[in-house]
């Protein structure tokens, strides 16, 4: 029988967090330990016929971020994307590169949509040298994790004289300790045999999926009371920095509030395990302070309400906040447990009479699961 995959299969790592002393700063916790390193880079098509699994994958980015942090310990996670189309459309590849800021990540994926294409081969090669080459993969050798997934329903252009191609960018991947997973949507019989050779050649696997990807989102009834913690959890959020700072995490705040509910309360159970964030990313004096003190003696940063403070009095504000924190983010954790155990009994039935067949999601969760521990990341 086919083992589908849940995202909420977090639920002991969940619970382990849920029932913490309420002041134990996971911030705090979080930041001192050696953590092993887990980096993905999706190299999506954006073609015309790939936007039911464009919409699906903004959907489920957070749940299959939480596949990676139910790892003991739990990794730091850097993810990346490029999304290609082909010589004449409106662009050949978009990149953005690998970084721990999973909410830039999604705002970037939301900015992507489906279009163009025509001919079935599409500039898969260029898309997938530069996810090998061009982006910042860490140089650690030992525990990392290094994993580009390729989705897409068409064959690389092999004519195209100028690009490098895939068998020399799957021995360079190789060399470079980056396994390469494709994923095919739909069943284009030219793509099926180069997708299965992509993964051969660069020690990855090769699943098939259908065209809409079979994402499901499944809401629980936790969702609305997960959504109002995390209102609570952002009305902590001390926002300072450049104008350039402050305007990021005001963006990625109202761009999550656009998300369904069950991506929401995929994002919230993402920052609550992974780290107590309220927002990704630099911004939030709250968890940035914990790693650099002296940013509450630079006062042309900090709120107005900081800059009338003397430093002590900054420092016993914060204390007073980073504990008002802890005890929202107690009970996210709980409310997660819950939602947790919920998906894993009524959101799988509701999931199998919705589903037919792998989806994307599930795809790229079983792969790490398999992959993981043979890379030395467990």
């Amino acid at each position: 029988m086919k083992r589908l995959f849940f995202p909420p299969l977090i639920l002991t790592a969940i619970v382990a967090l849920a029932l913490e002393e309420p002041h134990s700063n996971p911030v705090a916790n979080i930041q001192t330990q050696e953590k092993p390193q887990v980096e993905v880079v999706f190299v999506l098509d954006s073609t015309g016929s790939m936007g039911a699994l464009i919409e699906g994958a903004k959907q489920k980015i957070w749940a299959i971020a939480n596949e990676i942090i139910q790892q003991k310990p739990t990794p730091e996670v850097r993810m990346g994307l490029v999304t290609y189309r082909d010589k004449g459309d409106e662009y050949i590849t978009k990149v953005f590169d690998i970084t721990d800021d999973i909410d830039a990540i999604y705002g970037y994926l939301q900015s992507i949509t489906a279009g163009g294409g025509g001919d079935v081969p599409e500039s898969v090669n260029q898309a997938l040298d530069e996810a090998v080459n061009k982006m910042e993969w860490s140089t650690k050798e030992r525990e990392v994790y290094r994993v580009i997934f390729l989705v897409g329903d068409a064959p690389p252009h092999m004519d195209y004289q100028d690009d490098v191609k895939y068998p020399d960018t799957c021995k360079t991947a190789v060399e470079k300790h980056i396994i390469i997973n494709t994923i095919q949507c739909g069943n284009e019989p030219s793509c099926t045999p180069i997708w299965r050779d992509i993964a051969v050649k660069s020690e990855g696997e090769f699943v098939q999926v259908a065209q809409t990807g079979n994402v499901v989102a499944v809401p629980t009834p936790f969702d609305k009371e997960i959504a109002a913690e995390t209102a609570k959890l952002n009305a902590t959020i001390i926002v300072y920095g450049s104008t350039r700072q402050q305007v990021e995490i005001t963006s990625k705040l109202a761009t999550s509030s656009t998300m369904s509910s069950s991506a929401q309360a995929d994002r919230s159970v993402f920052n609550n395990f992974a780290s107590g964030r309220a927002v990704q990313g630099r911004g939030d004096l709250l968890y940035d302070v914990v790693g650099d003190s002296s940013l509450l003696e630079k006062s042309a940063e900090l709120p107005e309400l900081l800059q009338n403070m003397s430093v002590d009095e900054r420092e016993k504000y914060i204390k007073e906040k980073q504990q008002e924190r802890d005890e929202i983010n107690k009970t996210i954790g709980e409310l997660s447990a819950k939602r947790a155990e919920w998906l894993v009994t009524e959101g799988k039935k509701q999931r199998l009479n919705a589903s037919t067949g792998l989806s994307f999601d599930e795809s790229v969760a079983e792969m790490i699961q398999r992959q993981m521990g043979k890379v030395g990341v467990k």
